[in-house]
């Protein structure tokens, strides 16, 4: 999102996101009440760091995270990404949170009852200090919060979710129709009808877990340069998966556009066309794992014909911040790798030579979003 604008005090756009641990209500009913803190203490702390930093936390709320990010702007596609790598480690982290113990009581052993949801609005907001707190306050607020009472379960069958008002959809600029979301509506004592849309993040699990990888690893590369950053994966991902970002730090590069993006969201069988004057060099989409890797197969035309290299662009969390990995590994047509062989050293020289840039806009780009948040 892009900064607002908004005067302090005043009413300022923002994206509100509440994520729900489902079930813990009666989860917690049956259950050992000393260890079931502590799990769930375990589980909503996993999601509030997987938010971070981009939804800032505004408060727990027992079995819930409300959250939210101030600007004018929301990225469809990184919002997504969010949404479903908060799920994505949520279900990881239930499931070794399981496997570590080897306790037999019930709330270790109904751990698996326990689901995430997610309700997503954009709207208008006003931040202001109460009693020495920090609050958020306005209607969009109100119902945010509302819209955790819902029948989407009784009507759509689907338990983990997210749920996207048509505010929310309509900023992002996404096709939720296109995107398989199912449309859902709600309706309130003096709020009246709240159109949405229901994305059925269980059905996005398994996708993903079906899904092949494609990796490039450092054994394979034929170029492989990498770059030290003090910015979370979160951020680094952002700003290298967002293509109007990519002029700013690759001076070669004279426009990005992105090709068969399915319903607005950046993914698998997308394509980045960059242009090098009236060149250009099309990255084809193969796998995206948002904060960890994105790979692409990247189509160079030379004089001598097309060169397809695969790429993997890796973010490796450190103590300190991100370590960014550009990797190509060698064509598979033994034409192509000779011209690969040719081309190598001159493009690795340029990307070196950029990353100083690189992790300058990054770490602004950081530093600014802190001090908005």
């Amino acid at each position: 999102m892009s900064p607002s604008g908004g005067t302090p005090g005043g009413t300022q756009p923002a994206c509100f996101l509440i994520a729900d641990i489902s079930g813990y209500t009666g989860y917690l009913a049956d259950v050992e009440l000393d260890h079931a803190q502590d799990i769930l203490a375990d589980l909503i702390g996993a999601v509030v760091s997987a938010l971070r930093p981009g939804f800032k936390l505004a408060k727990l709320e027992g079995d819930a995270a409300f959250t939210y990010m101030i600007g004018a702007s929301i990225d469809g596609s990184l919002l997504l990404d969010a949404i479903e790598r908060c799920y994505f480690g949520f279900r990881r982290r239930r499931r070794d949170v399981r496997q570590a113990t080897s306790c037999e009581c019930n709330a270790c052993s109904r751990i698996p009852d326990l689901d995430l949801k997610f309700v997503v609005h954009v709207g208008q907001v006003i931040v202001q200090k109460v009693a020495g707190r920090q609050e958020l306050l306005g209607s969009d607020v109100i119902v945010v919060h509302r819209l955790l009472k819902n029948d989407v379960v009784e009507t759509t069958g689907v338990a983990a979710y997210a749920l996207l008002t048509q505010a929310c959809v309509d900023a992002a600029a996404l096709d939720p129709v296109a995107l398989g979301m199912r449309a859902h509506v709600e309706s309130y004592e003096r709020i009246g009808e709240v159109a949405g849309w229901v994305l059925d993040l269980e059905r996005r699990w398994a996708e993903e877990d079906a899904r092949a990888r494609v990796f490039v690893t450092p054994a394979e590369a034929i170029l492989d340069v990498s770059v030290a950053t003090r910015v979370p994966p979160q951020v680094a991902w952002g700003f290298l998966t967002r293509p109007g970002q990519r002029m700013t730090w690759q001076p070669w590069v004279t426009d990005v556009t992105v090709r068969d993006a399915t319903g607005g969201r950046r993914g698998v069988g997308s394509a980045n066309h960059c242009m090098h004057g009236k060149d250009a060099v099309i990255e084809e989409i193969l796998d995206r794992r948002p904060y960890d890797y994105v790979s692409d197969r990247t189509i160079l035309d030379t004089p001598d014909g097309p060169v397809r290299l695969p790429h993997t662009v890796e973010f490796e969390p450190t103590a300190d911040g991100t370590t960014i990995h550009f990797r190509f590994a060698a064509p598979v047509a033994r034409r192509e790798r000779a011209i690969a062989e040719q081309i190598g050293g001159a493009y690795g020289a340029a990307l070196r030579g950029a990353l100083p840039d690189l992790v300058t806009q990054l770490e602004a780009a950081y530093a600014e979003q802190e001090r908005r948040g």
